[in-house]
């Protein structure tokens, strides 16, 4: 038995720290087992003497007399030390027992030390990979500086000419026919820099017309206020490349202000001396534009004020042109200005749905003959058209009465009570009703037929132009017979066979066939283009000027000014510097997830030249914006897959240098088809503080995230108490005009990234689930991925609208942007594009933003959003109140849903039943081999 005491003791605790766990163990065990069986073998010993002493003495006569008593001291003597040796036994046990427990505890605390060792250890592993990959990107970056041979190019600075349009002489009306832009225009005012400034004659200062004529003040008034919205108008005449004039539409000076110049042919409404007097006229003209705008003539010819008037090199612009007076690429059509100055236009739109509505195909109108000598068709076979209008009356008539499902209606004489019964009519059309009643059977018209104008040599009338205007506003797709002769309006870049059917008279007999031949899904779509056609460049004053002046630019590739931003004014003013201080993380990534680089920004503006060159078709038909430019758009190109190797490498981090590889190789460069880039945390918060700059702290150590913009909703500034947390990238503060969560999309002039995330102030999202969410997003730069999915299911019970559903479910049709990333683009047309309408609805309810971006990205996209990881919903403990929490959130939700397609005209959220999950998730892979992301 060992007794530890004094010296001895603290020597063999230290030999104990120094040795091995499994000895220790060892020792300590063979002391519990072997101390009781000694400590029982010595007392049985014991008791076995004193039974053989007790018993012995019957059996020996020499013991002495008194032994009895001897024995009983003895045995008195042997329990008090057997006691005594008992006691001593356990109190050593106790202290063994002691002993042991504190070798337990010291084995615990140096196990905990060797863990925490070895995950600090790790921790310092993957910090030192993440320094490698950064020194190794940062040497990558800095050979493609030095090996750079272009600079990056911004925004170029405006260059114009600084003098008056020089005086040259008068040339012959026969020239002026044959005027085309490289002939009668003057490139030399309008440089590719130039911002193409338009200058506006003041038509009260500067008139044009013969005296008892004048313009229709509406439309004076309207032009100088929309075109004062138009970022290219110029007060500055030096500097302009065109110069604006106005010209009609011509009224006569009566007491009847209504009567048209239409009732007094001898005397033209256009003064071809005042025009020659303009101050900046320059002798012939050039780079002049007369616009004729018609307003109320929809049904003569007289809208072509031209005809018999000298206008030199100018360019023409009016809805009425015949084939000798128009100039091809020169010249431009447009629509009637038959909408209000400009604002939301939606209300006038019908809903997209039923694509097949009561009538498969209607007509109203009426054909007259013409009662003015100045109709004077270019060919000689009007004898031939009037026997093929009237076989294509004919047909027309029987169609109607066919016993086929579809239903007809055709209207071919007009009620003699009809406010549009004209009396001088030199068109073989006129229309039937009024606006109202034409627009009620219209909304009932799947198609509706429109005539090309009888006189052969008219590519263009307003009528014309009207009909297809109204046609579109109603949501019925213009079917035009004889479609082979005319032009519709801005044809050079609106591609019409998308919104419209082009017919031959000739083949009349076709028609029905054609019709039901195209399917709900193509209905559907020319229904959708001819709405996109109708809002964007004809349903105002304001989108027709626009127009002209955007396609007049597009004629001379000189690209549009730049978006506007919202300037991002801080919540601290220059006095008042805001308290940082350093955080660490909660949770110590266990992963290389990126390299730590400095922040830089998105390239912007790299394609103002090329742009309308390879995507103008896009930019004019599909759901770009012609009229700005912006610094970059979802649907940028990029290059093949080889380039990057091959000539256009710089930028680019293809994962192992371009042989792949596992997670390793993939923690060390981005990969995709795009070049390296970073993103911008975006959040929107009010009077959460402390909840706000948690969320700011965990963001430390985030790979690829270039700053941190914080919108701050609250009309209170934030505490000067609070300790604003350092993560190693610019946070900005940004100050809001007022609470709205309209603000969540500010476009702000501080973003500079085409990457958005979007999340809440209480969001609780990994390193790891961000930085997922952000490789999948640019594979699909056009849509919202992100973490919450929701979808809007069919009130079964009613039939006849949208619920808002947040329950699981193997469809979604929606993102939200508490956690989402988006590309910037979408922030200026949330802005710009979305109808104010709906913003109002979301100050409205206080809610519903979210949805309303869901609504306008697959709108434009046409595709469902992606949603990432198996994340559903994210919860805060401790967090205050959020909006969401209140009963009234989903009814409110289930409200916008309904109102938002009853503005867009149709749902345009699409169902998804696939999320994106990580490459090798879930995957068998060799134990060298590492995922791509260890947790996801």
């Amino acid at each position: 038995m060992v007794v530890l005491d004094g010296e001895n003791g603290r020597d063999f605790f230290s030999w104990l720290v120094h040795v091995k766990l499994s000895r220790i163990v060892l020792l300590v065990f063979i002391i519990l087992l072997f101390t009781p069986l000694i400590t029982h073998f010595y007392l049985s010993k014991v008791e076995k003497n004193s039974y053989f002493i007790e018993h012995g003495a019957h059996s020996h006569e020499d013991l002495p007399e008194d032994g009895y008593s001897f024995n009983k001291e003895d045995l008195r003597k042997g329990v008090e030390e057997l006691l005594r040796i008992r006691g001593s036994v356990l109190s050593e046990l106790r202290d063994i027992e002691k002993k042991r427990q504190q070798y337990k505890s010291e084995i615990q605390s140096y196990m905990r030390q060797l863990d925490e060792t070895k995950q600090e250890l790790a921790h310092q592993q993957t910090n030192l990979n993440r320094l490698k990959i950064s020194v190794e990107q940062a040497q990558v970056a800095q050979r493609e500086a030095l090996q750079q041979n272009t600079p990056d190019l911004a925004l170029p600075k405006r260059l114009t000419v600084d003098e008056l349009p020089i005086v040259l002489p008068e040339i012959s009306k026969s020239s002026s026919r044959k005027c085309r832009m490289h002939n009668c225009f003057d490139h030399s005012r309008c440089s590719l820099t130039s911002g193409f400034p338009v200058y506006l004659y003041d038509p009260d200062q500067y008139p044009v017309m013969n005296d008892g004529w004048d313009v229709d003040g509406f439309l004076k008034t309207t032009l100088k206020q929309t075109l004062g919205y138009n970022p290219h108008l110029t007060n500055d005449p030096k500097q302009a490349c065109i110069y604006l004039v106005l010209v009609g539409e011509a009224l006569k000076d009566t007491d009847d202000v209504t009567e048209n110049v239409n009732n007094h042919l001898n005397l033209p409404a256009l003064d071809s001396e005042a025009l020659k007097r303009l101050p900046y006229w320059g002798g012939d003209g050039r780079n002049h534009v007369l616009l004729n705008l018609a307003r109320r003539d929809l049904s003569s010819l007289s809208g072509d004020m031209f005809s018999n008037i000298d206008t030199g090199r100018s360019i023409l612009v009016q809805s009425t042109f015949n084939f000798d007076l128009y100039r091809q690429d020169f010249d431009l059509i447009i629509s009637p200005v038959l909408g209000p100055p400009g604002g939301d236009v939606w209300q006038e739109c019908n809903p997209m749905l039923p694509a097949r509505r009561h009538y498969l195909l209607t007509f109203q109108g009426e054909m007259k003959k013409p009662k003015t000598a100045s109709y004077n068709p270019r060919n000689d076979d009007s004898e031939d058209n009037t026997e093929l209008n009237r076989f294509i009356l004919h047909h027309l008539n029987e169609l109607s009465k066919t016993t086929t499902s579809d239903k007809f209606f055709f209207e071919f004489e007009c009620n003699p009570a009809s406010d549009n019964n004209l009396n001088t009519v030199i068109q073989d059309w006129a229309l039937c009703g009024t606006d109202s009643s034409r627009r009620a059977l219209l909304k009932d018209s799947t198609f509706v037929l429109i005539f090309a104008p009888g006189q052969q040599d008219l590519i263009s009338t307003t009528l014309l132009q009207a009909r297809v205007y109204e046609a579109l506003r109603s949501g019925s797709i213009p079917v035009i017979l004889g479609g082979d002769q005319i032009k519709l309006a801005y044809y050079e870049v609106i591609q019409w066979r998308r919104a419209a059917i082009f017919l031959p008279r000739h083949r009349i007999t076709e028609l029905h066939f054609l019709l039901r031949a195209i399917p709900d899904e193509d209905v559907l779509l020319m229904r959708r283009q001819g709405r996109l056609i109708w809002e964007k460049y004809l349903a105002s004053v304001q989108s027709t000027l626009d127009t002209i002046v955007a396609v007049l630019r597009d004629r001379l590739n000189i690209p549009a000014t730049p978006a506007e931003t919202v300037a991002a004014v801080s919540v601290f003013n220059e006095t008042f510097q805001p308290i940082q201080v350093t955080v660490a993380s909660e949770v110590e990534q266990e992963e290389s997830l990126g390299p730590l680089e400095p922040p830089f920004d998105s390239p912007a503006f790299r394609r103002n030249y090329s742009l309308a060159l390879v995507q103008g078709t896009e930019l004019w038909n599909d759901w770009g914006d012609p009229f700005r430019l912006y610094p970059t758009l979802p649907v940028d190109p990029f290059l093949s897959s080889d380039a990057k190797f091959i000539g256009s490498g710089r930028g680019f981090r293809p994962i192992g240098q371009g042989q792949g590889g596992s997670g390793k190789e993939f923690s060390e460069a981005l990969g995709g088809n795009y070049p390296r880039e970073q993103f911008t945390v975006l959040i929107l918060t009010y009077e959460r503080e402390q909840v706000l700059l948690d969320s700011i702290a965990r963001l430390r150590g985030l790979p690829y995230l270039n700053s941190v913009v914080v919108i701050w909703n609250s009309p209170r500034p934030p505490s000067a108490e609070l300790r604003w947390p350092s993560i190693g990238v610019p946070v900005h503060v940004v100050k809001a005009a007022r609470n709205s969560l309209n603000n969540r999309f500010l476009p702000l002039d501080n973003l500079k990234t085409e990457a958005i995330l979007s999340v809440d102030d209480d969001a609780h999202l990994r390193h790891d689930e961000i930085l997922f969410g952000f490789r999948v997003w640019r594979e699909h730069r056009d849509r919202i991925v992100g973490f919450p999915g929701r979808y809007h299911a069919w009130d079964i019970n009613t039939k006849t609208s949208w619920l808002y559903n947040s329950n699981y479910s193997c469809e979604l049709s929606m993102v939200l942007t508490g956690a989402a990333f988006i590309h910037r683009h979408y922030l200026h047309l949330y802005w710009k594009w979305l109808p104010q309408a709906i913003r109002d609805k979301v100050d409205e309810y206080m809610n519903c933003e979210d949805i309303a971006m869901n609504f306008l990205v697959s709108h434009v996209t046409r595709k469902p959003p992606v949603k990432v990881t198996s994340r559903w919903t994210f919860r805060c403990p401790g967090c205050p109140q959020s909006l969401s929490e209140d009963d009234t959130h989903f009814q409110e939700r289930h409200k916008c849903i309904n109102f938002f397609t009853q503005v867009f005209g149709y749902t345009p959220l699409l169902n998804t039943q696939y999320r994106a999950d990580s490459i090798l998730f879930k995957t068998r892979i060799p134990h060298d081999k590492q995922k791509c992301f260890k947790f996801i």
